[in-house]
């Protein structure tokens, strides 16, 4: 409405100056009016000696040189001065002055002419200052709405914009849908009835056990409790099994980190949760199980990784990372063209001592410093979906579990919400304020979506010297059967039948099965 309004005002400037100017120029017309000629009768007079008697001496003697004019009423009253006492001054006219004509009044009309003047310019001020005023008491509204109208619009397009992310983010994750559920299709149609039994059982049961957390959360019961049972009801301590009773089957405490150690994962947490200790226990576990680690830190040095291979300026960091990508593309080019299995694949690859790990310490500040976006958007998205099977997992540290843990790649949400999480837990040292961890985590594990409490590894100081740790007789390499031996024999060595063709490539079979097994050149074929 306030806008409708401005924009009339606008349109009738033009005749509102009109108006203005034209009145303007009457009061100037009317205002020079009022200034020129006489309002009053004029008196033509001379100065007559009283020896002149005869008119015709009296005229000539009257030459214009001679002749005064005076208004009339001025005329009259300085010729009669004499009579009266009061009027007497020295200018006072003589008494034979004697008049000679009347001259009318050239203007009788000043006053009313100055009259116009005043009105009309009077009123083209008032009219200018009136749209000023006018318009001055619509512009604060005015801004107003315009800015109302700004807003509005940056609405709409941040509105258009999260609707197109949005729909992205469901087409991304429609389509991830789908590729699971063909692979699951494809997996359950090779199982065997057994198998496929056993399968329909874990998925009930883990349905039920969603079903059953939901339902106590949602009715307020603790965490693990029957139906039925109340906070009081568990820490009572005459509801306690004892004795032999007692006796169960529990897994080792730090049973769970051997998923961080073989599979790719996000350990994330707040300052003081044990985030880099955790890291490095799994460091050392993962170079015990034979594992080449490298780790990226830009916030520490060599010193502090002694024993493992560590980058950490920005430059070496992108660059290892280049060669990840490039390894693990690598990788699966050679195994979607070859004819192995994953399990001899993966095999292979531990034979040749090709299992790598890689660890990323402060993940969230990789987008900050590296400005390679494509890079890092294709190593997040390749380390999350590919390098499992191509015995490259990766370990991410960080400080949240958002987008942003995986170095801000947009469009990864629904896989950091399925990998593997770690959540180490911190609480506020009562005496310091710092804080401090509380020995307890959280673990997620792989395309789960329940967490389960854990007790962290228990180390009485950072772990910073990973010299010490060798290949334990503990971890064997799983056996190859002799078909399997064979195969890659010719892959590697004896492609097409022309192994020996160069000095360099003169080996047999059971020599290589000798230097890759060290086992007995005498095999029994």
């Amino acid at each position: 409405m306030k806008h409708k309004q401005f924009e009339s005002y606008t349109s009738s400037g033009t005749a509102n100056n009109i108006t203005v100017g034209v009145l303007a120029t009457i009061g100037l017309i009317c205002g020079a009016k009022s200034f020129t000629g006489t309002q009053i009768s004029l008196v033509e007079y001379c100065f007559i000696p009283s020896t002149l008697t005869l008119p015709d001496n009296r005229a000539k003697y009257c030459t214009p040189d001679k002749r005064y004019i005076m208004p009339e009423s001025e005329f009259y009253a300085e010729a009669y001065a004499p009579a009266n006492p009061e009027f007497q001054r020295d200018n006072f006219l003589p008494t034979k002055a004697t008049r000679l004509r009347i001259i009318p009044p050239s203007n009788p009309n000043k006053p009313l002419w100055g009259l116009a003047a005043v009105v009309t310019t009077g009123g083209a001020f008032a009219l200018s200052k009136a749209r000023e005023w006018r318009l001055m008491q619509l512009l604060p509204s005015i801004r107003n709405e315009l800015k109302a109208n700004w807003l509005i619009s940056k609405m709409r397009e941040g509105l258009r914009l999260h609707k197109e992310s949005y729909t992205a983010q469901l087409d991304y994750e429609f389509h991830q849908w789908s590729e699971n559920r063909r692979a699951r299709a494809a997996q359950l149609s090779n199982m065997t009835p057994q198998e496929l039994a056993i399968f329909t059982e874990q998925v009930r049961l883990r349905a039920e056990a969603e079903a059953r957390a939901q339902l106590q959360q949602a009715s307020g019961q603790p965490r693990g409790a029957l139906p039925g049972q109340s906070i009081e009801d568990i820490t009572n301590p005459s509801d306690k099994v004892t004795g032999a009773d007692s006796t169960q089957t529990i897994a080792p405490k730090d049973s769970w980190v051997q998923n961080l150690v073989k599979q790719t994962a996000l350990i994330w947490g707040n300052q003081g949760g044990g985030k880099s200790w955790l890291a490095r226990y799994v460091v050392k576990q993962k170079k015990q199980a034979g594992y080449r680690v490298i780790v990226l830190d830009p916030d520490s040095n060599r010193a502090e990784w002694r024993g493992v291979e560590s980058y950490h300026s920005w430059d070496e960091i992108e660059q290892q990372i280049r060669n990840y990508v490039k390894e693990l593309e690598s990788r699966l080019k050679i195994f979607n063209n070859s004819t192995m299995s994953e399990e001899q694949w993966r095999q292979k690859l531990w034979t040749e001592g090709k299992a790598l790990s890689l660890i990323c310490e402060e993940a969230t500040t990789y987008a900050d410093f590296i400005k390679d976006a494509e890079l890092l958007e294709k190593f997040g998205k390749l380390a999350l979906t590919k390098s499992r099977k191509q015995e490259m997992p990766l370990t991410v540290v960080a400080h949240n579990n958002t987008q942003t843990c995986l170095f801000g790649i947009k469009g990864l949400h629904n896989l950091v919400s399925k990998m593997l999480q770690v959540e180490c837990l911190a609480e506020v040292d009562p005496v310091t304020l710092q804080p401090k961890s509380t020995g307890r985590a959280k673990v997620k594990l792989d395309s789960s979506n329940e967490w389960l409490d854990v007790i962290l590894p228990s180390l009485t100081a950072k772990i910073s010297d990973f010299s010490d740790t060798v290949t334990p007789a503990s971890n064997p390499i799983p056996p190859i059967d002799k078909a399997t031996l064979e195969r890659i024999y010719e892959l590697e060595f004896n492609i097409g039948g022309k192994a020996g063709d160069t000095p360099n490539e003169k080996i047999s079979y059971h020599q290589w099965l000798k230097n890759c097994m060290n086992i007995s050149p005498e095999l029994n074929e």
